[in-house]
């Protein structure tokens, strides 16, 4: 098995949310906790999601970010 898999986890008080995910399925994760912000049943908050999305964007980037941050990079300060 040489998939890396990702685990994040947040624990609130009794609940315990645990997200496993890889490369592929990074974007149906983000989704994932969206849907759980906007479940009124769970103690899931929006900001809860924004915290763990900056964790999954950090653990796996966007293919798009790392080729603008690479050509950003390449730029002198003659350019701007």
């Amino acid at each position: 098995m040489d998939a890396e898999i990702n685990v994040l986890a947040l624990v609130k008080g009794e609940e315990k949310f645990l997200f496993l995910f890889d490369d592929q399925n990074r974007d149906e994760t983000l989704r994932q906790l969206a849907r759980f912000a906007a479940n009124p049943e769970i103690d899931f908050s929006w900001y809860d999601a924004a915290m763990l999305s900056r964790k999954i964007r950090d653990a796996v980037p966007d293919e798009a970010c790392d080729y603008y941050e690479a050509e950003l990079d390449s730029l002198s300060s003659d350019e701007f």
